[in-house]
């Protein structure tokens, strides 16, 4: 069963995702943050496939937050060896604080622009 916070995280998203869609010149970011790990794809949405991707899980020391700017970090790195520097982000229902504004901090100041 679902608690009732996740549900409202659920329909934050179906919100976003009415106005936020990614195309393959300008991919959205998506994310989702778990306990453990924070995850970040940048995803084609008219074709329907993931582009690139990249979590905090590869991160063996430091705290989450570092874990996550380092992901952001690395999802840019790869965003720009397939020539992608634009995308619109998707912060997936979660509030922009902690972990997703850390990867968003990371992604850009890996190259990318939303």
């Amino acid at each position: 069963m679902i608690s009732p916070k996740e549900q409202q995280r659920q329909r934050r998203h179906q919100k976003i995702r009415t106005k936020v869609s990614g195309d393959d010149k300008r991919p959205r970011l998506s994310v989702f943050r778990s306990h453990t790990a924070i995850y970040a794809q940048l995803i084609d949405d008219r074709d329907g496939r993931v582009l690139v991707s990249s979590s905090s899980l590869k991160q063996k020391k430091g705290n989450t937050i570092e874990g996550a700017k380092q992901a952001g970090i690395e999802l840019a790195k790869a965003a720009k060896g397939k020539k992608i520097s634009v995308c619109v982000f998707d912060r997936g229902g979660y509030l922009y604080h902690g972990r997703v504004k850390a990867l968003a901090e990371g992604a850009r100041e890996g190259g990318l622009k939303f």
